[in-house]
């Protein structure tokens, strides 16, 4: 009678990207809502610029604390129950923001925000892996994070209207709410791919398509032995800093170094942001396209990440250039590579380890990337602080990723998945067909 029930063809696992799309746009949009309003604040609260630090400082640490726990906590309730209480957990953080009314007080609410936040991206890879064969999950990878992108547009847009017509804490709860709409749907939509009825038999067999995964159950502790971990977190430490270098520090550099008012630096960071989402999906999309013509899952990865590598090294030009546009289009293409490159190394993750794993490589893996912003926050406050320069900046954000994708190679040079006999549950390792 279930079967009776099924479509005949169904495209289910796209609505379920899209969701994933969404979510992470939601994600962007609440971690944006401080900073923008940081000045507002400043007068309302009377917080100083140190404690201002301290306050983002709270979420940094939490994001990179929580991201351990994240990932093992997918991998234990699984994607649909752990994902909701991850959004719950943060939009009742971000909306809490509105209560607070002292530097102390929103540095709790901001630690809440960087703890269930950290979910985000474990349970996106995992659901991705899922849901999707390895030929498509670098695409769908790349669409859902593309929603970083536009994430980072979209707040600039509505959060200081929200502000100026309603006052701040309108701000805070109004996008807080966002993530309570977006559970309505995950919760209606989302069941695994076998367990939903929306899934036809033909979608089901071609999400299905891959060699099945070892039937293993991974303590979490076993996987930081081996290299294929490190060669994800490495990967994750050595290139998550320059999209958080952008992220914090773009907007200053321009005004710096072109007269720009803060009016004036809006259109320039939109186009940033803008043409980054289009990296994202691109990036994705090369390596399923090359998969699909006979790649192996080695070579086109590898590929579509030198691609996106050989993309940012023009950037090294940025600090030596006297146009606006010219820093703009170098900036634009740099962090549209790092989206394109992103989106492939989040789904080496799946590559290299069964989907019961997946959420707890992808924990560790972001905590150190969380761990590599932190430092490049302090080192380039101290270079900036220290020498009145970006160049030094630029020059390690135009070569980290060859440097990346060289460690990545060294540490899994055919991608292969990890040898993880010995586990509770492991069964005797078989090299996929596409491996091969």
């Amino acid at each position: 009678m279930a079967l009776l029930s099924k479509p005949a063809d169904s495209h289910v696992r796209w609505t379920v990207c899209a969701l994933l799309f969404f979510a992470t746009t939601i994600n962007y949009v609440d971690r944006q809502v401080l900073s923008l309003l940081a000045k507002t604040l400043e007068t309302s609260i009377g917080w100083d610029s140190e404690q201002y630090g301290f306050i983002t400082a709270a979420f940094q640490a939490a994001y990179a604390i929580g991201l351990l726990s994240a990932g093992r906590l997918m991998d234990r309730l699984g994607t649909r129950k752990g994902f909701a209480l991850a959004i719950t957990v943060w939009s009742l953080a971000a909306i809490s923001h509105a209560a607070a009314v002292s530097a102390f007080t929103f540095g709790i609410a901001r630690a809440l925000l960087g703890f269930g936040e950290s979910a985000n991206f474990p349970a996106s890879i995992k659901t991705v892996a899922e849901w999707f064969p390895k030929k498509e999950r670098a695409l769908a990878a790349g669409i859902f994070n593309s929603g970083a992108n536009i994430g980072a547009v979209v707040a600039p847009l509505t959060v200081p209207w929200l502000a100026v017509t309603y006052g701040w804490r309108a701000a805070f709860i109004a996008t807080g709410a966002l993530g309570f709409i977006w559970l309505i749907f995950w919760l209606a939509l989302y069941d695994r791919p076998e367990e939903n009825r929306r899934v036809s038999v033909r979608e089901l067999g071609y999400i299905q398509s891959d060699p099945p995964d070892q039937a293993v159950s991974v303590p979490w502790l076993r996987l930081f032995p081996k290299r294929e971990t490190w060669a994800f977190a490495l990967g994750k430490f050595l290139t998550d800093p320059i999209w958080w270098f952008y992220l914090f520090w773009l907007p200053k550099y321009l005004q710096e170094t072109f007269s720009l008012s803060l009016q004036q630096i809006m259109i320039p960071t939109l186009v940033v942001y803008n043409v980054s989402s289009i990296g994202s999906v691109g990036g994705g999309w090369l390596s399923g396209s090359l998969l699909k013509r006979g790649w192996s899952v080695n070579a086109a990865r590898k590929t579509a990440m030198l691609g996106c590598a050989l993309a940012v090294v023009p950037v090294l030009y940025a600090p030596f250039s006297r146009s606006l546009w010219v820093v703009v289009g170098l900036v634009s293409l740099a962090t549209a590579a790092h989206q394109g490159w992103s989106a492939n190394l989040f789904t080496t993750a799946s590559d290299m380890f069964p989907r019961s794993a997946v959420g707890s490589v992808v924990g560790i893996g972001g905590t150190m990337g969380a761990l590599g912003g932190v430092l490049m926050t302090i080192v380039t406050g101290l270079v900036v602080k220290w020498t009145h320069s970006y160049v030094p900046l630029f020059l390690v954000s135009g070569s980290a990723y060859l440097v990346a994708l060289a460690v990545v190679h060294s540490l899994s040079p055919r991608l292969m998945p990890a040898e993880l006999s010995g586990v509770h549950g492991a069964s005797p390792r078989r090299t996929p067909p596409e491996l091969d």
